[in-house]
């Protein structure tokens, strides 16, 4: 898995936009504006990839300090290139961080954040539970997920879409002829919905809200410790 992220950082930020036709962009504004009305000052951003979501994070919420987190050093150092350009250093850290196993102390951060990449964890469960243990109370989680529609016919439009378009892509710009077979794979094993809202409950959770953006191809998942 790290291995294949080292891969493809290079291209990471250009394939996302590509294959988004740009909407993931209004995707993570709202997702980050849903979690600005709390005010949060302490973000660790979980799988923060290349630091998009960090950086939106930044410019939106203005907090005091934001921890990216990830186990890709090829996709963090992408990411530290684009904080240094911004001006950012003194607001935005890069960690590389196991994320079922963090290292940060119970209660570090006021909000934990994760855009597009819980999805990949190899233990959703364990995961979910770290990003608890390492919230403070009171503190809240954003999930932003990649998820296949629901209804006919954006789903079975999707499904092509993903299976035959995105890998043609990601062979194409990337180069990897296995990262972006894996990407609609990874869709469809992920819990959604009132599934995982129920597996957010699971983890200890609270106030779970979930809402799906354009037909649901991407859903936020806000709660509460």
């Amino acid at each position: 898995m790290r291995q294949m992220f080292d891969r493809i950082a290079p291209t990471y930020d250009k394939l996302n936009h590509l294959m988004s036709l740009g909407i993931d962009r209004r995707w993570r504004r709202k997702a980050v504006d849903a979690l600005g009305k709390h005010k949060p000052q302490e973000i660790l951003d979980i799988a923060t990839g290349t630091g998009d979501f960090a950086l939106l994070m930044a410019r939106r919420i203005q907090p005091c300090h934001i921890t990216g987190a990830d186990i890709s050093e090829g996709m963090m150092s992408v990411g530290r290139e684009k904080v240094k350009q911004e001006g950012l250093q003194d607001m935005i850290s890069f960690e590389h961080e196991d994320c079922l196993n963090l290292s940060f102390p119970d209660g570090s951060f006021d909000a934990v954040t994760s855009a597009y990449g819980v999805r990949n964890f190899q233990d959703l469960d364990k995961g979910l539970r770290e990003m608890r243990r390492v919230l403070c109370p009171g503190g809240h989680l954003l999930i932003v997920e990649l998820t296949p529609p629901p209804r006919f016919p954006m789903k079975q439009l999707f499904w092509v879409y993903a299976h035959v378009v995105m890998p043609l892509l990601g062979r194409l710009v990337s180069h990897d002829n296995s990262a972006y077979t894996y990407l609609p794979a990874s869709m469809e094993a992920f819990p959604q919905a009132e599934e995982m809202e129920s597996i957010l409950h699971r983890a200890g959770f609270a106030e779970v809200e979930w809402r799906r953006f354009t037909f649901g191809i991407s859903t936020m998942y806000l709660a509460k410790k």
